[in-house]
Parts: C-alpha cells; sequence; structure tokens
C-alpha cells in the first residue's frame, strides 16, 4: 500500500531570540525534521513568538494511496497542522506529538573538501540510541605517519536544534582541521524534547568512550587508530555544545577515561545561566523568564535555573575538571558573555589547579564566527583556539 507523500517547504530568513542569531543556510532537510513521536505527557513553559516569515507544511495524498488512507489522513489532519505549543524560533510541536525544527533542520554529506583537503566520513556509534559523529582528518595524514592531537567537538543549538551534519559546523570543522592538523570527531547526540536532557549528556559520554576504545591500536575505525594521539585530546563546542564540553570535562575528572589524556577544553561562547543576574546582564524579568523556559523545556526534570547543569556556580565538584588548561572565549555584545567570565573566576575560586584563559571578541555576538566564518574576529577566534591546541606540540 502506498503512503501519503508529506512535502515539507521552508522559507530561509535568519531568526533570533534576544541576542541570539540563528543562521539559515540553503541547502537539504535533516531527516528529523519533522520527528513522530508520543503525545507528550507534560505542558512545557511557551516561548514568544517573535517576527520571522513561517514556514508553510503542506500535505499532499499520493493519488495511488488507497480510500481508507485517504480517509485517516483526512480525520487527523486538524490535530496534524494545529500547534500545541509554538517554541520559535527553535521548533513547534503539534497537537499529535509532531515536532517540526524551524531551524538548524539542513545537513550536508560528508566529502573530500576540495578547499582544505580534509577529508570526513560518518559512523555509527551506537545502532541502538542512533548516536554518531562525523570524523576529520587532514591531507596531511596522507603524508605522514605521525599522530596528531584530536579534537571532539560538540556542536550547539540549544539542545534541541542544529546537528554534526549542518553546513555551517562541517564548514568550520573542515576549516580547523585544516589550520591546526588535527584529527577531529563531531558528535551527533540526541536533542530535546524528544530526547530531554541529560540524554545529550550521556550520548556525549558514550561517544567518548567510543574514541577512547581505539586506544592501543584498538576499536573499529581506522583514522582513529592510525592518526590519533590519545596523549594530546581536547573537548571543544559553541554555546550548548560548550555546556556540553564542560561536563564531559568534569566527568573525565571524577571518573577518567582510559587511555585518553585530556590536555583542555575549548568554551566557545558557553551556555551557562542563573537565577540571579551577574555583572551586566540584562535584568528585564521577560528576558530572562525566556532562557529560563527554553531550559526547563530541555530539561522538563530540572531544578530550575540554578541547576548544576547550567550554572556550574552552584556545582560543588566544579574543581574536579579532568584537564590542565581551559580557553573560554566570549563576544562582547552576546547576552552569555558575563558568564564566561564568571565561570572563569568560578574556576579560579574551586580549587582547580589548571590554566585558565579568556578570550573576548569585540563588537561581536552570540556563535559570530559559524554565521560569518571569514571576517577579521572570526579568523582571530580561529587562530586563537588553534594556538591553544598545539601548544607545546612538536
Amino acid at each position: 500500500m502506498n503512503q501519503p507523500i508529506i512535502t515539507l517547504s521552508f522559507s530561509t530568513p535568519s531568526l533570533s531570540l534576544g541576542k541570539f542569531l540563528i543562521p539559515r543556510l540553503p541547502a537539504v532537510l535533516h531527516p528529523h525534521t519533522v520527528a513522530q513521536f508520543s503525545p507528550l505527557r507534560k505542558n512545557f513553559p511557551l516561548l514568544s513568538s517573535i517576527n520571522h516569515r513561517k514556514p508553510t507544511l503542506q500535505i499532499v495524498a499520493d493519488s495511488s494511496s488507497s480510500s481508507s488512507s485517504s480517509s485517516s489522513l483526512a480525520m487527523d489532519s486538524s490535530d496534524s497542522t494545529e500547534i500545541a505549543h509554538d517554541h520559535s524560533p527553535f521548533l513547534k510541536i503539534y497537537k499529535d506529538g509532531r515536532i517540526e525544527r524551524i531551524a538548524g533542520i539542513e545537513i550536508v554529506p560528508p566529502s573530500l573538501d576540495s578547499k582544505t583537503g580534509v577529508e570526513s566520513k560518518d559512523v555509527v556509534i551506537s545502532p541502538e540510541t542512533g548516536v554518531s559523529a562525523r570524523l576529520y582528518i587532514p591531507k596531511t595524514t596522507k603524508e605522514s605517519q605521525k599522530k596528531l592531537p584530536l579534537l571532539v567537538y560538540f556542536h550547539g543549538g540549544g539542545f534541541c536544534i542544529e546537528t554534526a551534519f549542518s553546513p555551517q559546523y562541517h564548514n568550520y570543522l573542515n576549516s580547523f582541521v585544516a589550520e591546526a592538523n588535527v584529527v577531529a570527531v563531531s558528535v551527533e547526540y540526541r536533542r530535546a524534547p524528544e530526547h530531554p536532557i541529560p540524554i545529550a549528556y550521556d550520548d556525549s559520554w558514550a561517544a567518548l568512550k567510543w574514541v577512547a576504545s581505539h586506544t592501543d591500536g584498538k576499536g573499529p575505525d581506522e583514522w582513529l587508530k592510525n592518526h590519533a594521539d590519545f596523549e594530546s585530546v581536547f573537548f571543544a563546542g559553541d554555546s550548548a555544545g560548550a555546556n556540553i564540553a564542560h561536563h564531559m570535562g568534569l566527568r573525565v575528572g571524577l571518573e577518567g577515561l582510559a587511555g585518553v589524556k585530556l590536555d583542555g577544553i575549548v568554551l566557545v561562547h558557553p551556555y551557562f545561566w542563573g537565577k540571579e543576574p551577574i555583572g551586566g546582564e540584562d535584568t528585564d524579568a521577560e528576558k530572562r523568564g525566556k532562557v529560563e523556559a527554553l531550559w526547563r523545556f530541555t530539561c522538563p526534570a530540572t531544578s530550575g535555573i540554578d541547576d548544576p547543569y547550567i550554572n556550574p556556580g552552584t556545582d560543588p565538584k566544579l574543581g574536579s575538571l579532568g584537564c590542565k588548561r581551559v580557553l573560554i572565549c566570549i563576544a562582547e555584545k552576546d547576552m552569555l558573555k558575563d558568564r564566561g567570565w564568571y565561570y572563569s573566576e568560578l574556576l579560579g575560586k574551586s580549587g582547580y589547579r589548571g590554566v585558565v584563559e579568556v578570550m573576548e571578541a569585540k563588537g561581536e555576538d552570540h556563535v559570530f564566527h559559524l554565521m560569518n566564518s571569514t571576517c577579521e574576529n572570526s579568523v582571530a577566534l580561529l587562530k586563537r583556539i588553534v594556538s591553544f591546541i598545539n601548544q607545546g606540540q612538536a
């Protein structure tokens, strides 16, 4: 029996929430753009809509479908198009339980990048959960057998949008791997609300254990076995991905990761927050409420906005960070800027014995380097992170 054909068409403006700007790039739709799952059991706090052109959802029935299929589709049409919760500019939830992601939905395939010579491929880490990764190696691996530093990267997107396979992350990792001459693993973790926090952390840890399984020439992936130096490993991420990198660094410090030496972590515009405003943070109750609503949406079991998952200042284990060095990158106009500075201060007071560096990009906003990778500040940011990773490399 032929099934109805579902056609999706989306407009492609840039979307913003407060000072968050989410780029929209023309490419193909991620297969999870509209994810069918059982109706939500809990009403999530509603995020206010902002002005943007709305995507259109068009359902077209195959002319060869049976009458019973057409009838069923017609009966469900009201629920399938009626919005239960509008969490724009990130996603919408329909009354039939479907999730329609508005931003962060594009993907590109792995490739041999003609500009940088970087080669990438996708691997499945866990068939049971669907956790996967995109691996990158520089062209120098074809010319030398020298082991290279290993970067494990966690993408951003508020824990609910974006993917390791999106154009902006794919292009960024190509440029980074070429400039730094490293091997990279970009983790594809499961996202909220289908998979609420702490699943993103659990998936990321599973990915790290998979990476660690390649020490001593073991493990299933030849790129990691042949080219990665497990004595020189770094975690990095932007926004929510920086939050994950922080928590993975903590877990390494508390539990260890056999065969892996974590040299440092790089947190770019880290997604941290707290109930009480700090520094020059906006005190507007409505704006702060939106940030809290997003957090509760992605982590419905949270204790609140001072949960250690989102506020490292409430975590008594902060000083256990399992690396020698930390680089925090912030942007002057980013609403999360003060949280980055605060994180550096917290580490100093926590008993952490490593070195903490902070780089601030003047005149820039949240994840500016992903939206305009060739501007002067983006180039400077890339070079600073590369320098951080290559420090002490022969």
